[in-house]
C-alpha cells in the first residue's frame, strides 16, 4: 500500500500550470474524490472539482507541475477523469524531475473520460516532482502519485530522533484490518489532524474480535517514544492498544478519548515493521513511532538513495 507522495495534505504544491482557465490547477492534489454539481456555473462556466484547460486552436499540450511533499520513487499513477466526460484529454504523460532532469514514468497514453487512469510506474529514479501533460486539452480532477518516499539519509542522521511512520521519512501502511470511515495512512500525515475526518476510523465491529494496522519503517530503527493521537475522537476512540514486531510485545497502553498518548515502549531492539491493534475498534487521528535508524538501517537508506539519483 503506497502512500500518494503528491497530496497536499503531505505538503505536495501544484507549482505552475500552462493554463487554467476553467478550473484551478491545485485541485489536482486535494484530498477525496472530487465532487459534482450540475447546478454550479460561474463567470468562467461550468465549476469543476479538477483542473481545466482552455479548448486548443492550435498543436500543443497543457501542462502542470507538481512538487511532491514527500520525494521519492514513484510506484503508480493515476489520472483520474472523473465527471470529465465530454472535457477530458484524450491523451496524457507523466514526467519525473530530480537534479534538474526531466524523465519518463508514463508515455503518452489513452485516458478514458470520467474514470480512474492507472498507470504503474517501472522507473527506480528518485523524483521530487512530477509534470502531468495532457494533449491537447482538458480536464483532469485529480493526479495521484503513489510511491516509496525516499528521505535523505544525510538530513535524517543530522536530525538524529524522528518519526520514523511519517510518511515523508519512509513511513508506509503495509496492511490494515478495515477503512470504513478512512485511511489508514492519515495516520501518517505530518502535522496534527483538524478533524475525525483527517485520521483513521473502522467500522463497528460486531464481534469479539479487534482492529488493527501494519506499519512499516522505511529502515531498521531503534525507538524511543510512540505517541498514539485519539484527538477529535470523542466517542470512538478505541479503549485499548497494543504494539507488537516480530511477535514481541513493544507496548500496552489503555487509550483516553481525544489525547495525545506518549508512551516508552518496553522492548529497545530494532524493529523495520510494526502491527498495532486497536480493542476493539475506532479510530486514530495519528501515530508517531520516534526513534533513530541503526547503523545498518543507514546503511541501507544510504544505498537506496545512492541506486536511486
Amino acid at each position: 500500500m503506497y502512500p500518494d507522495l503528491a497530496l497536499r495534505t503531505v505538503g505536495g504544491s501544484v507549482v505552475r500550470a500552462s493554463d487554467e482557465s476553467f478550473a484551478a490547477k491545485e485541485n489536482l492534489i486535494v484530498p477525496g474524490p472530487p465532487v459534482f454539481d450540475p447546478t454550479t456555473f460561474g463567470h468562467r462556466g461550468k465549476v469543476y472539482d479538477g483542473w481545466e484547460t482552455r479548448r486548443r486552436r492550435t498543436p500543443g499540450e497543457d501542462q502542470a507541475v507538481v512538487r511532491l511533499g514527500a520525494p521519492g520513487i514513484v510506484r503508480r499513477i493515476v489520472v483520474d477523469t472523473t465527471w470529465f466526460t465530454g472535457n477530458h484529454p484524450p491523451r496524457a504523460a507523466v514526467d519525473g524531475r530530480a537534479d534538474g532532469d526531466w524523465f519518463e514514468l508514463v508515455t503518452l497514453s489513452d485516458l478514458k473520460g470520467d474514470s480512474e487512469n492507472v498507470f504503474d510506474v517501472r522507473c527506480h529514479r528518485r523524483a521530487d516532482e512530477v509534470r502531468l501533460r495532457i494533449v491537447p486539452d482538458g480536464g483532469v480532477a485529480r493526479l495521484r502519485v503513489f510511491g516509496e518516499a525516499l528521505p535523505d539519509p544525510a538530513l535524517l542522521a543530522a536530525l538524529g530522533t524522528v518519526d520514523l511512520a511519517a510518511v515523508e521519512n519512509g513511513g508506509h501502511i503495509r496492511d490494515v484490518s478495515n477503512r470504513f470511515y478512512s485511511e489508514p495512512h492519515n495516520l501518517l500525515l505530518p502535522g496534527p489532524a483538524r478533524s475525525m475526518g483527517e485520521g483513521w476510523e473502522t467500522a463497528r465491529r460486531r464481534d469479539a474480535g479487534n482492529d488493527w494496522v501494519e506499519i512499516g519503517l522505511a529502515v531498521e530503527s531503534s525507538l524511543a517514544v510512540v505517541e498514539l493521537d485519539t484527538r477529535y475522537f470523542l466517542h470512538n476512540a478505541p479503549a485499548r492498544a497494543v504494539l507488537r514486531s516480530g511477535g514481541r510485545t513493544l507496548l500496552e497502553s489503555e487509550l483516553s478519548p481525544d489525547t495525545v498518548h506518549r508512551v516508552v515502549p518496553d522492548d529497545p531492539t530494532p524493529v523495520t515493521a510494526v502491527r498495532l491493534d486497536i480493542h476493539p475498534d475506532g479510530g486514530l487521528s495519528r501515530v508517531r513511532l520516534w526513534g533513530t535508524p541503526t547503523a545498518g538501517g543507514y546503511r541501507t537508506l544510504e544505498t537506496r538513495w545512492l541506486s536511486a539519483r
